[in-house]
Order: structure tokens, then sequence, then C-alpha cells
């Protein structure tokens, strides 16, 4: 079963000498995790996404919004989408992702679930 493990964090914990250290931090857990699931031999694909300044929105009525669609503390900065047993296996490998201090993880099964 395919699941999107959605990674919202607040960009403002990156910023500045501290911030970017943390960022390290975290990109090389997200190297330690990718290792894991490369080693578990789960099929996945994920990236992170470009800072939400670089966002546009596009609502029902064709007009193009600059930035994300909704004012969050959170802002969504990555994903996962891996193929494993059911949700419970999921969870499990959304509790290893790394994260910022107040980030969360979304899971959602993929549509090919739904049925």
């Amino acid at each position: 079963m395919k699941y999107m493990l959605l990674i919202y964090e607040n960009e403002a914990h990156y910023a500045g000498e501290a911030g970017q250290a943390l960022l390290a931090d975290v990109i090389a857990g997200h190297m330690t995790f990718t290792d894991a699931l490369e080693a578990a031999g789960v099929d996945w694909t994920g990236s992170e996404l470009a800072p939400t300044a670089t966002a546009s929105t596009l609502v029902k009525d064709g007009v193009v919004h600059d930035g994300p669609f909704a004012e969050t503390h959170e802002q969504l900065g990555g994903f996962y989408l891996i193929d494993v047993a059911d949700r419970d296996a999921a969870l499990d490998w959304a509790r290893r992702i790394p994260l910022s201090p107040s980030g969360k993880i979304e899971i959602r099964p993929t549509g090919e679930n739904c049925g």
C-alpha cells in the first residue's frame, strides 16, 4: 500500500547561523532515513520542496496567487511516498523522519488504497 508522508515545518527554524546548523543536522538525518528505507527494501520516492516564497496557488476561478494555499505556522517542506504493508508500517517509518522542533508528519494513504 502506498502512503504519502508529508513533512510540515516552520521555515523560520532554518534562518540564521543556528538555523543553518539545524538544517545540516536535519538533512543528515534524512540521508540516514533514506538509507534505512533502502536497506529495508521499501519502494520510495521523495523530495524537499523549494521555500514557500516560490509557491503559487491556482484557485478554481483560474486566478493564480503568489504563495502557499493557507496561512499556517508550518509549511509543507517535503514528502516521501512509500510502498509498505499497511498503515502501521507507514506510521513506523513516519516516526523516523527527522524534523525541526515544531515539525509534523501527515500520513495519508494514496487514492489507490481507497478501493
